[in-house]
């Protein structure tokens, strides 16, 4: 059943088009991830399809009755009202005044989601974390039963848990689904269809976001092999109409409009936004030692941490994982010397140089502009020991000229990361503390970050939801376990859920001991783990040495393929890089695919 259809949309503010020409379906049941680069419109998008703004131009029709319910990224401001009111006002009944908020049913469907996403209904909104303040606002979204969704960053300011019920919600939702998310790993679980918004044009993509990267690098290529042929006829005319008088005087008329025409499509042609770069001013090196903690307890009322003990040496890469206010910001400031423990010891290290992102983006001056926020007083900055002009470093993450005065204030969330990003990398840093780096970016600007931090040489604290961020980037993991201890996992979030489920979840140490000489009085009948043979050990200690050569032939071979002269050579040449392009991708892959798959029998 047809729900919603947008058809030849318009939609522009100032010269910049939001919608170009697009065109858009909505079926119930439809899972839609709605992609594109920080800046393109998505939520002025999400906002045409639930009525807040109106089109320039084109068609936008809704089902007789349709019911359309959105979350914002912003986070309401704190009130009086609990949260059972918040989430009552979600329904369109109370909302319209037409039912009692203490009828049963209306009772029935707001505790159902008080219980869904965890939420103490009777709190203010006032009292209220940002998460708990976030999880109501998807409450209310919920709670009326909408035939469209639309949902704007929803797990910003959420913990792996509430993302991994929201995302079970959204997998088993029967309202059409339309998402803004920088969760790579959310998209690829619940979408069945990829719209990507790209220079005002919508172009759907069916499967889930692995599916989309395929097919999105196909039609980029053939997109770029297209660009290059026409740039090549047309370079081709112009040499033509430059000719002498002779020339001029013999040229037909015809070949004079294709190249009027010519012309003028090269100068519709909108380019692609380019790409952030990425670049860290690194101090000098600091200790071997970054912090010890010896049998480490710290608490107000309640404990927080207690007889925790961890070494972070130089180079380490700890990923601290927990539900909302379980202490994750208190454990960095006891690691950077902020608070002092209430028992045990801290040891810290020499020579440390920090550099802090905060979620809440409090070093941004949102009263000050761009620029003054980056180098205040001046016009330049200087990046490992080389000065460079404030718009030309802007200008590397996506600030234009015409930006670089406008106050923080009137900056998308987006923008803010980036911009804090800007900030935080003129600072010689050999620590970097990352508290929830990831909300607000686009993907490919995460890719981009994950490299970057991939090859810093410093030390790295991150506190972040986003798990295909944690498994990039994390050799370690500090988890806050639900029974309350903490524990420590080599690798990121995968290699921590593949460890935990060497246990079931819901027994506790207790329970644990108790079947213990059940579980020993079974070790016969339980079937054996599998042992590496003697050649599968040769190939697994062989694999990381062959993947390293495999990246960096892939690596030199996408340097090469990118050169703008590299599709001028010769034609044989250009299939044979090409083709052996293609072949390291694999192998890389299978490659990887092998190694998991050898590392998890030894």
């Amino acid at each position: 059943m047809s729900l919603l259809r947008l058809n030849q949309a318009e939609l522009a503010y100032g010269t910049q088009h939001i919608l170009k020409d697009a065109s858009l379906q909505l079926e119930r049941g439809d899972k839609v991830a709605l992609i594109g680069r920080n800046g393109t419109g998505k939520s002025t998008l999400l906002k045409a399809i639930s009525g807040e703004i109106e089109l320039d131009d084109g068609d936008l029709w809704r089902a007789p009755g349709l019911v359309v319910a959105s979350l914002s990224q912003a986070l309401p401001d704190p009130s009086d009202r609990t949260l059972i009111q918040e989430i009552s006002a979600g329904l369109p009944s109370i909302a319209s005044g037409e039912e009692n908020s203490g009828d049963w049913h209306t009772q029935y469907k707001v505790e159902r989601m008080l219980e869904l996403l965890k939420l103490p209904g009777k709190q203010t909104m006032a009292a209220s974390s940002g998460g708990i303040r976030r999880r109501t606002m998807l409450a209310k979204a919920l709670v009326g039963e909408p035939d469209i969704l639309l949902l704007d960053e929803p797990t910003n300011h959420l913990d792996i848990d509430a993302i991994e019920a929201l995302q079970q919600t959204l997998i088993s939702l029967e309202s059409a689904l339309v998402l803004v998310s920088h969760d790579r790993t959310m998209v690829d679980l619940v979408a069945s269809q990829i719209v990507e918004l790209d220079r005002g044009k919508l172009t759907a993509y069916p499967g889930n976001f692995t599916t989309y990267l395929q097919r999105k690098a196909k039609a980029d290529a053939e997109e770029a092999l297209h660009n290059r042929k026409f740039d090549q006829i047309l370079a081709e005319e112009e040499k033509w109409i430059r000719q002498g008088i002779k020339a001029r005087r013999t040229r037909n008329e015809g070949r004079v409009r294709r190249l009027e025409g010519l012309r003028k499509t090269r100068a519709e042609r909108t380019q692609k936004q380019g790409n952030v770069k990425l670049s860290l001013d690194r101090s000098e090196r600091s200790g071997h030692l970054v912090a010890s903690l010896e049998d480490v307890s710290f608490g107000y009322e309640t404990p927080l941490i207690e007889h925790f003990s961890t070494q972070i040496m130089r180079g380490d890469r700890v990923a601290i994982i927990g539900a909302n206010g379980c202490g994750k910001s208190t454990l960095i400031k006891l690691i950077l010397g902020e608070l002092a423990p209430t028992t045990g010891s801290i040891h810290r290290g020499t020579k440390l140089q920090t550099a802090y992102f905060d979620q809440q983006r409090s070093a941004l001056n949102i009263n000050e502009t761009v620029r003054n926020n980056v180098s205040p007083g001046s016009d330049h900055v200087t990046i490992n020991g080389k000065t460079k002009h404030i718009a030309g470093y802007l200008a590397d993450f996506l600030f234009t000229p015409g930006s670089l005065n406008l106050p923080v204030a009137k900056l998308s969330g987006g923008e803010r990361n980036r911009l804090l990003m800007a900030k935080l990398f003129t600072q010689p840093a050999n620590l970097l503390v990352l508290d929830e780096p990831t909300n607000d970016l686009d993907m490919e600007t995460l890719d981009l970050f994950e490299e970057l931090l991939g090859d810093y040489p410093g030390t790295l604290l991150l506190v972040s939801h986003d798990r295909a961020f944690i498994d990039a980037v994390a050799t370690s993991t500090i988890v806050y376990e639900a029974s309350g201890g903490i524990q420590e996992y080599v690798g990121g979030f995968s290699q921590w859920q593949r460890q935990k489920k060497t246990l079931p979840a819901d027994l506790g140490q207790s329970s644990a001991s108790a079947n213990q000489s059940q579980n020993a009085s079974n070790a016969t009948a339980a079937p054996r783990k599998k042992r590496l043979s003697y050649q599968q050990q040769r190939q697994l200690n062989a694999l990381p040495e062959q993947i390293e050569s495999l990246e960096s032939e892939q690596t030199a071979l996408s340097a090469q393929v990118s050169d703008g002269q590299f599709y001028q050579g010769d034609e044989d040449s250009v299939k044979t890089t090409l083709a052996r392009l293609q072949a390291v991708s694999q192998e890389i892959e299978s490659a990887y695919e092998q190694w998991e798959k050898l590392s998890m029998l030894e």
